[in-house]
């Protein structure tokens, strides 16, 4: 069987598509994205590539809109050739702006397919392309009641096999001096940092190191004030590359939520403070941080309403309160889908 993996522009799409990819051994695979993402770094080594260019539509309508709707029908129209010569028997995507082209043109030509929203609200991208596809995956159980009429079936987010806990053992040692028995605190802004969290940090720390906790910091390459704090206890990087044994190792993680975030904390069985992002779109991940908030995992707190005093009372709250941490631990992993990789796979051989 032939399937084409759309997915593209960043982790949150990428992962879970590579993820259920590699479940999909029985299937030849390729996979189709746009040029200078993210993808033309992660998927070449596994899978044939195929690039188009497609932009999202982000401004008011006016002149730029044709042009971006111009490229998009030359999208569907490169991507129905591809599906048509490549004798391809469907495709599943995870999002990102190739999402459009690749199910229109599947659709045109009666080809089934699978997507996969990771959010718990559905974009409008996912709303308006849900009625043409076989059946929507959906990564969180309140996302159906936003695709009235369409199929949904509810699999989880596949998340990289590394942040599962049993494959704690598999993964190379921290190369990162914190000594063994100390709290640690991990602040994640997602991929490119959040300066606004990094402020609110830097402003709260003090108080952390001298209850005894250790920060590691992942800051984003993005942030002018990245040198301004300086503590023993505190580590700050712009990224690091074995970030699953470190999140294996925290106490409590600090993060935006988007879905990857809040399903790989989940998976890690880790208590957290959110801090969504304020300006995603249809605040979504607001709705995406309640899954684990309603489970008793987890603390929101939006970011305007968020001062330096309130998230260094909170966060001490939790370092005083072993117990608490561990029981939010265990319930954020009641509510894991530990096996999402494999769920999204068998759907996709049910309807391909």
């Amino acid at each position: 069987m032939r399937l084409l993996i759309a997915a593209s522009g960043t982790g949150g799409h990428l992962f879970p598509a590579i993820a259920t990819a590699e479940q999909l051994s029985d299937y030849q695979i390729e996979w189709l994205g746009v040029p200078n993402r993210l993808e033309t770094q992660l998927v070449p080594s596994q899978y044939r590539l195929h690039t188009i260019d497609v932009e999202g539509i982000q401004q008011r309508l006016g002149l730029g809109t044709v042009k971006i709707l111009t490229k998009l029908a030359l999208a569907i129209f490169q991507a129905r050739q591809l599906l048509k010569q490549g004798q391809f028997q469907g495709v599943l995507t995870t999002g990102g702006y190739i999402a459009a082209p690749a199910v229109i043109a599947a659709r045109s030509l009666g080809l089934p397919v699978i997507l996969h929203e990771s959010n718990a609200i559905p974009g409008k991208v996912t709303r308006f392309l849900s009625r043409w596809c076989s059946v929507v995956a959906i990564g969180f159980e309140p996302a159906a009641k936003y695709l009235s009429g369409v199929k949904t079936i509810f699999t989880g987010t596949p998340v990289r096999s590394q942040f599962q806990v049993e494959a704690l053992d598999t993964l190379p040692p921290l190369d990162l001096a914190i000594p063994e028995n100390v709290p640690l605190i991990l602040i994640v802004g997602g991929s490119q940092g959040a300066v606004a969290v990094n402020k609110l940090v830097r402003q709260s720390a003090t108080a952390w190191f001298e209850a005894g906790a250790w920060v590691v910091h992942q800051t984003g390459s993005n942030d002018p004030d990245v040198e301004s704090l300086k503590h023993p206890q505190y580590i700050a990087l712009p990224f690091y590359d074995n970030m699953a044994r470190l999140l294996h190792r925290a106490s409590l993680v600090i993060a935006r939520a988007g879905a990857g975030t809040v399903t790989e904390l989940a998976i890690a069985r880790k208590p957290a403070v959110f801090i969504p992002l304020p300006t995603a779109a249809e605040d979504h991940q607001y709705y995406n941080a309640q899954v684990l908030v309603a489970a008793g995992a987890a603390l929101v707190f939006r970011q305007p309403e968020l001062t330096p005093e309130i998230l260094t009372k909170e966060v001490l709250s939790l370092l005083h309160s072993p117990e608490k941490l561990a029981q939010m631990g265990k319930k954020a992993g009641a509510i894991a889908v530990v096996d999402s990789a494999e769920r999204l796979a068998q759907l996709v051989r049910e309807i391909v």
